[in-house]
């Protein structure tokens, strides 16, 4: 109701109401309540509020989409400015991967806007992101935990989630992180794998999968914010899965 003619609700806050729903409007520690990003075109103005913080940027008629009678953002704009506002390259990856989940966009969107917008603050970090990005990806932690794996333990770019069968087409599963080059598999285990059932089919595929011939790490609540804990947990399975090395009779696809 406060945005003046040509401005536009953008940001996490477009993209929630666009139906990307890992944006919750709080910050990574999940308690901290995050502003209402505005953006408004240059020149001008609207009364300084709590809640909210507003930016002055060229924004296009073809940028700006009505959501429940809200004027928000397109979702590649969305993300564009998300991205800006991410502070550092692997929140910006989160971004991504979180928007392509929802199937909001598409990596070719976010592509587009990028190169229409050459000189623009932000735009290099964005980039970046988009070239680190991954349509597979099902949530944050998951995000993280590949980053980790890349970056801090250096090992080569893995799969995100593909559809991992044995030598006979039995479906094994779909591992979060999977490695072909080394033959190891992560998980991130979340609060939705603490039940017993759940638990119970999480150790009869951990043990098919080592059967097929794929070591695997796993990666708890908690334990991203220990970069060292993981990555002495991602190291030990590679090492595992070199010095005991089944014969591979795992396949890609189903």
């Amino acid at each position: 109701m406060r945005i003046p003619a040509g401005g536009a609700v953008t940001g996490w806050a477009a993209l929630r109401l666009a139906g990307a729903g890992f944006f919750d409007g709080f910050a990574h520690d999940g308690h901290t309540a995050l502003d209402v990003p505005l953006l408004l075109p240059p020149g001008r103005d609207m009364r300084r509020g709590a809640g909210f913080t507003v930016r002055r940027e060229r924004l296009p008629p073809g940028e700006v989409i009505e959501r429940y009678g809200i004027v928000c953002t397109t979702p590649a704009r969305a993300t564009f400015d998300a991205l800006r506002q991410a502070g550092n390259l692997r929140s910006a990856v989160v971004v991504i991967d979180m928007a392509l989940a929802a199937g909001i966009l598409t990596g070719g969107d976010i592509d587009a806007l990028l190169t229409d917008r050459a000189g623009w603050s932000g735009r290099a970090l964005a980039r970046a992101a988009l070239t680190l990005s991954d349509v597979g990806s099902r949530s944050p932690q998951e995000t993280r935990m590949r980053l980790i794996w890349m970056f801090d333990a250096g090992y080569p770019r893995p799969l995100c989630n593909p559809a991992v069968g044995d030598s006979s087409g039995t479906w094994i599963g779909r591992p979060d992180l999977l490695s072909t080059e080394l033959g190891v598999v992560g998980e991130y285990d979340g609060a939705f794998h603490r039940g017993q059932a759940r638990h119970r089919s999480d150790v009869r595929r951990e043990d098919l999968f080592r059967r097929a011939g794929l070591e695997m790490f796993t990666i708890v609540g908690g334990d991203l914010a220990n970069v060292p804990l993981v990555v002495d947990r991602m190291k030990s399975a590679v090492s595992r899965a070199q010095e005991s090395p089944r014969a591979r009779s795992w396949t890609l696809g189903r």
